[in-house]
């Protein structure tokens, strides 16, 4: 769903990027405020997964493959402003180092995934576990899947509107086509929410978001654990993954405008996933996984650092000791 230069008119886009840096510095204001030192490692390691994650292009039908977003899943975890930190520094990862997606684009694509995606998402998680009785963590895993759906949805809905506002498609053809294609493509970014959701449950509850307390003392206890299994997927499983144009791209081939997407701004040094010198395609989708993971992690993490009170200063909502 990531959208390149070209799709969007400059006011549509800078619009976009105006509305995505006020939400973006809104969550980091969360962030600073609320994250429990101990939980930085944890931003690291859910960027690295995201971005590992969404290389797994799954067929969905008629020729067409999706990816997971993972925001929504983040959120469950993380805890929604933290989510949009994480999305936000993998897009940037995306973007600056892959051409996945456009410069101009950017604050569109922080909008639709890192930030309407993630609150609505995780509105919709709230929402949903408090509708559904009976046991918790059943409950739990329903509205975490239910909401990875939602959040995807509504991402592919915004991106309609913004082709639409700059008068790439008309509305009445682009809000079917895009949201027609998503709801398939979010019931992989369902299950696979739910499942996860439901594995951290089983494994460490008190990794989930609102469990900071306990969660304290994980710091960096699964950070080498959880970074090996997101290298794991990005060069093992991401070279085989669906070779199948994603929703919107399908969608801007059925539609006619597939043509208007610019070439990027500037030179990005791994373009496209492939590697200079690596004539091996297979070969260079696993080493750019493998940076782009590592990547994704350090910048996370940095940020996160950047952000948040040291281990030995006092969290200004930690209770006073006097």
């Amino acid at each position: 769903m990531h959208l390149p230069d070209g799709f969007l008119d400059t006011k549509t886009a800078l619009f976009s990027a105006g509305v995505a840096a006020a939400g973006v510095g809104f969550a980091v204001r969360e962030v600073r405020a609320t994250l429990e030192p101990r939980r930085m490692p944890l931003l690291g390691l859910a960027a690295a997964f995201v971005f590992a994650a969404q290389m797994l292009n799954f067929p969905v039908v008629g020729g067409t493959s999706g990816h997971l977003t993972g925001g929504v899943l983040t959120a469950v975890l993380l805890g929604p402003a933290a989510a949009v930190v994480v999305l936000t520094c993998v897009l940037v990862v995306q973007c600056l180092v892959f051409a996945d997606g456009g410069l101009m684009a950017l604050g569109a694509n922080v909008f639709n995934m890192a930030i309407l995606s993630v609150f609505g998402g995780y509105f919709a998680f709230w929402a949903a576990a408090r509708l559904v009785r009976g046991n918790s963590v059943r409950a739990t895993v329903f509205a975490a899947a239910f909401a990875g759906w939602v959040g995807t949805v509504l991402a592919s809905i915004s991106v309609a509107g913004q082709l639409a506002l700059s008068g790439t498609v008309p509305w009445g053809l682009a809000f079917p086509a895009m949201a027609n294609v998503h709801m398939l493509i979010g019931i992989g970014e369902g299950l696979a929410t739910g499942l996860i959701t439901l594995a951290v449950l089983r494994i460490r509850p008190d990794l989930v978001a609102g469990a900071q307390a306990q969660a304290a003392a994980a710091g960096w206890s699964w950070v080498p654990y959880g970074l090996l299994v997101s290298v794991g997927l990005a060069v093992f499983v991401a070279p085989f993954a669906s070779p199948w144009p994603d929703g919107l791209e399908s969608v801007a081939a059925k539609l006619g405008f597939e043509e208007q997407a610019g070439r990027s701004a500037f030179a990005a040094p791994f373009a496209e996933y492939e590697v200079p010198g690596v004539g091996s395609a297979t070969l260079a989708t696993a080493l750019a996984g493998l940076v782009g993971t590592v990547l994704a992690f350090g910048a996370a993490y940095l940020l996160a650092r950047l952000l948040v009170p040291s281990l030995g200063t006092p969290h200004k909502d930690a209770p006073s000791r006097n």
